[in-house]
């Protein structure tokens, strides 16, 4: 791909943004389509989301993306918000559009066409999540948007507790069709019990995870059944124990790296209203 006068750009803010996949992904993806765009990542502080929003908007760029510690600072520095971006309180997508900067959410979308992809519906269904930040946030609403019936929210009773509260009031308010409830995680026994009544069970913390990878928010395999499905945000390492153990027992398990490839095929058409070349995607940049 050739760099003319009439490309555009797109890019990613936040710090720190060297390990980052997306300008690969979204470079590689507007080629093979045929979009004129470049994407290039900056390492913006939180502290300067305003002039990195200003300077983008002064470059009228065709849009970017927002990783973290940036992603709430973005909401206030976005001239209009999709109703997802603004139930979540965060954007990690931003599309440039008649002079106005529009913030969407894509994470939660990510997940619900991660699901999709592995033959699961999750309209009429009822979930079990664990989690209080920023995925969680973005699973719970997104989800309940996209026609989940019931959902039970797990936290730990810590400083990000509110932020689960948060949620589910926003919920409660926002979408009335899906019954909704918060629930203490240190609770191991109504935990059980609620993954138990679900046809979805969702680990959305950060247990899994390297260096907490032998480790996992259900010690106890009889809590799973063939008929649970499994899913997970965590992709590094790509199969978790949790997912590991709970395809050892027979259900059917989502891992997480399909929601970090999702939401950017979802970023991506925003951007361009083209498909991203999902697949070939997955084969060049996220197997390992």
């Amino acid at each position: 791909m050739e760099i003319s006068g009439h490309t555009q750009l797109l890019a990613l803010i936040g710090s720190p943004i060297g390990h980052s996949g997306s300008p690969a992904m979204h470079n590689y993806s507007s080629q093979k389509t045929g979009v004129d765009c470049a994407y290039l990542a900056f390492d913006i502080k939180e502290e300067e989301t305003r002039q990195a929003f200003d300077a983008l908007r002064l470059l009228k760029v065709r849009g970017f993306n927002v990783t973290m510690p940036c992603k709430t600072a973005a909401v206030t520095c976005c001239d209009d918000l999709s109703k997802a971006a603004r139930l979540i309180g965060a954007v990690n997508t931003v599309v440039y559009e008649n002079g106005k900067m529009i913030g969407h959410n894509t994470d939660g979308l990510g997940w619900v066409r991660n699901c999709r992809e592995n033959q699961v519906e999750i309209q009429g269904k009822k979930m079990t999540v664990a989690g209080s930040g920023g995925a969680a946030t973005a699973i719970a609403i997104t989800a309940a948007l996209e026609g989940l019936k019931e959902l039970a929210v797990f936290a730990i009773r810590d400083s990000f507790y509110a932020n689960a509260k948060a949620t589910v009031e926003k919920i409660r308010a926002n979408v009335p069709g899906c019954k909704v409830n918060l629930y203490d995680l240190a609770d191991t026994d109504v935990f059980y019990r609620q993954v138990g009544e679900s046809d979805i069970f969702t680990n959305a913390t950060r247990v899994g995870m390297k260096p907490m990878d032998q480790e996992t928010l259900i010690e106890d395999p009889k809590v799973f059944r063939p008929e649970l499905v499994v899913s997970d945000v965590v992709y590094n390492p790509r199969e978790t124990r949790l997912i590991r153990e709970a395809k050892a027992a027979g259900c059917r398990t989502i891992p997480g790296i399909g929601m970090l490839l999702w939401q950017g095929a979802e970023a991506f058409r925003l951007f361009t209203g083209k498909d991203m070349p999902a697949k070939e995607v997955m084969e060049r940049y996220f197997q390992e």
